[in-house]
């Protein structure tokens, strides 16, 4: 007898009694499965979207730092061209480029923070908040 509320069976056991067990219909378990499985992918969904978006940031940021470090070495550049034209210690140079990075570059005189025997020109290239230095010893 098919209920809406439960189903009879008649279950025979050994020794020839019957026993009568009834169950209750699981409504609603397919659907708690579904909602498990959707969380579960929802989970890995933005797990991996999470991944995704960090490397992306970073592979710009990567850029970013070899613009900066170009720009570092422009500043150095540049710096050496003001010195082979009489260009003295203690000479302070900053430029902005086309591409919109900057430079800082300043000419160090031997001491204690600069262990050369002439001069140390220290140059910090800066892009969209990203800063890379060159420093070299003459």
């Amino acid at each position: 007898m098919i209920n809406n509320q439960k189903m009879s069976f008649h279950l025979w056991k050994r020794g020839g009694r019957r026993e009568q067990s009834s169950l209750r219909p699981s409504k609603g378990v397919s659907l708690y499965l579904a909602l498990m499985t959707m969380s579960i992918f929802l989970a890995l969904a933005l797990g991996i979207s999470v991944i995704s978006f960090s490397q992306l940031k970073m592979t710009r940021t990567i850029g970013y730092s070899v613009t900066a470090f170009y720009a570092s070495n422009t500043g150095i550049e540049r710096t050496l061209y003001e010195i082979s034209q009489g260009a003295r210690i203690g000479g302070h140079y900053a430029e902005t480029l086309e591409n919109g990075s900057e430079y800082i570059a300043d000419i160090i005189g031997p001491g204690p923070t600069c262990s050369a025997p002439n001069y140390c020109i220290k140059s910090i290239g800066i892009y969209k908040d990203t800063k890379r230095a060159i420093r070299i010893s003459r």
